[in-house]
């Protein structure tokens, strides 16, 4: 029965997918699959979730738009695991709060602290650490050292606000060893480790790049990356995702 959302079948997806939240980072990851877009075929479109199934260095994987915040996520994640998908790794972009992070650095999370409204309802309120997945999330981290880039790896805090009036914010989420604030995460977490626990092949994992640094004095409106410089440092993170997630032929 095909899915509410992505109205796919099993066969659509590949076992690995790229979740990206916004549509058009969507598209510049198929337009690096194995003949660019003309080479892959389009699996989703339905409310703007743009996906993709193509291969890349002749292995097979996928790219969905997840959209923006645990309720968007949660609906495509989900859907995802019923249409048979085993390895999830999210590809976004964060806030970054922790000691020495820059803009244009990545994040590697390792958990999310499920501040979100989503991953709480999943839990009807019991304590949970919704954690990544060990061995994708080694080879996204070994993969990021390989290539270089500033790196970061630790847990994150999935949020449901861009824009936080909660002047203590930053400073309480640092001292608990937040690397970053971002907005999908525990909900992908969750739901992939759920999956798991049902006997199901299900991994998940996640990479971002920082495009703002938040602080007790600096706002994101002032420490936003240029959209050039975005792209640029999305697309290292989009190549390293690849390279990490993909299995070694």
């Amino acid at each position: 029965m095909p899915q509410i959302v992505l109205r796919g079948e099993p066969e659509d997806y590949a076992p690995l997918v790229l979740l990206p939240g916004d549509p058009e980072r969507a598209r510049a990851i198929a337009e690096r699959f194995d003949g660019g877009l003309d080479g892959a075929r389009q699996v989703s479109a339905h409310r703007g979730m743009l996906g993709w199934t193509g291969t890349v260095g002749g292995a097979p994987v996928s790219v969905q738009t997840t959209g923006m915040g645990s309720p968007s996520m949660a609906i495509i994640a989900e859907e995802l695991l019923r249409l048979g998908v085993q390895r999830l790794v999210r590809v976004g972009t964060c806030g970054g709060i922790g000691e020495g992070i820059r803009t244009g650095d990545l994040v590697v999370a390792t958990a999310a602290a499920p501040v979100d409204g989503a991953t709480r309802t999943h839990l009807a309120g019991d304590p949970y650490a919704p954690v990544a997945d060990f061995d994708l999330t080694r080879a996204l981290v070994d993969a990021a050292r390989d290539s270089g880039l500033r790196t970061h790896v630790g847990p994150v805090a999935t949020v449901d606000l861009l824009y936080n009036p909660d002047p203590e914010y930053v400073t309480k989420w640092r001292a608990r060893g937040i690397l970053a604030f971002e907005m999908e995460a525990a909900s992908l977490f969750y739901l992939a480790s759920r999956a798991s626990a049902e006997g199901r092949e299900a991994r998940a994992a996640c990479i971002l790049t920082v495009s703002d640094v938040l602080s007790e004095t600096l706002t994101s409106e002032e420490t936003y990356v240029s959209l050039d410089d975005l792209k640029s440092a999305t697309d290292r993170m989009i190549d390293v995702a690849l390279h990490g997630a993909l299995p070694v032929a």
